[in-house]
């Protein structure tokens, strides 16, 4: 598929992007919060035209998102009224991908539910993201990731063992088990489609993909090798070799120290006594051995700690704000960091050999629609 990008000022043609893997694919997307947005930023970082769709609503809530709103022509539209859904389907008619997180039932109500829109452009691909899924009690509940994550089982393995468990952000549940689900399951449908020439709805639910992510800590936790209880777990905190410690300034530092000859590594550059490698798996020595430890870490600086063991296999990295980790050598050398319209952003990740991704220019829905429509004709 060709694709029609704004004219500068003066009518010269705005430059072309690198194509990306996904260059050709258009993707409409219904304007929410989280990981709908997230999921559409990811396509268009690899290439794929979006338009987004946003509702005029007169809030300001949520605030807008130079990040994850990135690589976006932007058509604002009241969808509720017969215009806007015409307007809407019409865009629909010409893309590869819709993507829509509103609650079950509202795209129908709407009049841009799967089963007319897939009528009308029968190779769509049809994603819906919500927190609890399309069916079941809590179907129609509001809900946000901490909320999704609580039923899954995995904020209850989260945080210390006094007191409540500790909300991780919101990137296991809204990215982890959303987005990054949602544009796998668009990718495998577009994909499928090469085969059988028919789109298909692809539906995430965070409680589904936050599950899929707690394989490794369930089949582990079946075993008796890992346990999911709070202050209990070897990587939730609970190990010696496997926490944070406070370094002399205050400033904190991680230790990843799980296979035998690293955590020896580990104990050999800080000096510690040898007998806390004998006891490394023993459960009941751990309380004492990280009192130890702690005591160790606590006698430098993270800036010493980090010269004598950052690079080596003693598995061992500061922990870090964010405008410190955009300076660290390794996401330096990475780029993987970039200043886009004076803003510090993540580089579009993955990474590819021949198609690398970019971030699109912010551009004009009415004119993307106008060129998706007049291509079609």
């Amino acid at each position: 598929m060709s694709t029609t990008q704004d004219a500068l000022p003066g009518g010269a043609p705005r430059p072309r992007r690198a194509g990306g893997p996904l260059t050709g694919v258009r993707v409409v997307e219904f304007a929410g919060i989280g990981p709908g947005p997230h999921c559409a930023m990811l396509l268009s970082d690899l290439g794929a035209e979006v338009l987004r769709i946003e509702r005029d609503e007169g809030t300001a809530w949520p605030p807008r998102n130079p990040l994850l709103e990135r690589g976006r022509a932007v058509l604002t539209l009241d969808i509720s009224t017969d215009e806007g859904r015409e307007r809407s389907l019409a865009a629909t008619d010409h893309a590869d991908v819709l993507i829509e997180g509103y609650r079950p039932g509202v795209m129908e109500r709407l009049g841009l539910g799967p089963d007319i829109v897939t009528a009308r452009n029968p190779r769509l691909v049809y994603g819906r993201m919500t927190g609890w899924g399309q069916e079941g009690p809590l179907a129609h509940s509001a809900g946000h990731d901490i909320n999704y994550i609580a039923i899954t089982g995995a904020l209850g393995a989260i945080g210390p063992a006094a007191g409540p468990p500790v909300p991780p952000l919101n990137l296991i549940g809204d990215f982890g088990g959303g987005s990054l689900f949602l544009a796998l399951g668009i990718v495998a449908a577009l994909l499928e489609r090469e085969r059988s020439g028919q789109g298909q709805v692809v539906e995430a639910a965070i409680v589904d993909g936050v599950s899929h992510m707690l394989s490794l800590c369930a089949g582990l936790a079946a075993s008796g090798f890992l346990s999911l209880q709070r202050g209990q777990s070897l990587l939730g905190g609970a190990a010696p070799f496997y926490r944070c410690y406070t370094c002399a300034d205050g400033r904190d530092i991680a230790i990843g120290a799980l296979e035998p000859r690293f955590y020896k590594e580990l104990l050999d550059r800080i000096g510690a006594p040898p007998q806390l490698h004998e006891t490394q798996y023993d459960r009941s020595s751990w309380a004492a051995c990280s009192q130890r430890l702690a005591a160790i870490f606590a006698t430098r600086d993270r800036a010493s700690w980090c010269q004598l063991l950052e690079g080596t296999d003693a598995c061992v990295a500061p922990v870090l704000t964010l405008e410190e980790a955009r300076l660290h050598p390794q996401m330096a050398a990475r780029q993987t960091h970039v200043h886009r319209d004076g803003v510090p952003q993540p580089a579009p990740a993955p990474r590819f050999s021949r198609t690398p991704g970019s971030i699109a220019p912010t551009s004009s829905g009415e004119v993307l629609l106008s060129s998706w429509l007049s291509a079609a004709r």
